[in-house]
């Protein structure tokens, strides 16, 4: 495995700031759905762990097409040249977990949970 980062330390500072979170995902039918930057749990491994209640089009297209997008952003964090804000196009493959010890973390967090969703990065990219 690869000791090269995927998330930049200016995508962490953007997740741990309140926004706007965007998933992208196709299989049987192209569906977005949104959660908050604050529920976003990255992973030493930086995977991206999410609180999952409804995600129910987003379950069906990851189970015929795992790939999926995700987009955050914040206006608290400057972007190139100074730009007032920045945000994150991230692309990977998804799952569901519903149990062991990571699910069982989330829940403590996350209470309303049903799911957890998984997203192992292949990409992020800084978009502004």
């Amino acid at each position: 495995m690869s000791d090269e980062k995927k998330l930049s330390e200016k995508f962490l500072e953007v997740a741990k700031c309140e926004g706007i979170v965007s998933i992208t995902s196709w299989g049987v039918e192209t569906h977005v759905v949104n959660t908050w930057n604050s529920f976003l749990v990255v992973t030493e491994d930086e995977r991206i762990l999410i609180p999952a209640y409804g995600f129910r089009k987003t379950e069906k297209n990851v189970n015929v097409n795992n790939n999926v997008l995700l987009t955050l952003g914040t206006r608290e964090v400057l972007g190139y040249k100074d730009y007032p804000g920045t945000g994150f196009l991230v692309k990977g493959t998804a799952k569901y977990i519903s149990s062991g010890n990571e699910y069982d973390m989330m829940k403590e967090k996350f209470s309303f949970l049903i799911r957890v969703l998984e997203i192992t990065v292949t990409k992020a990219t800084q978009m502004l």
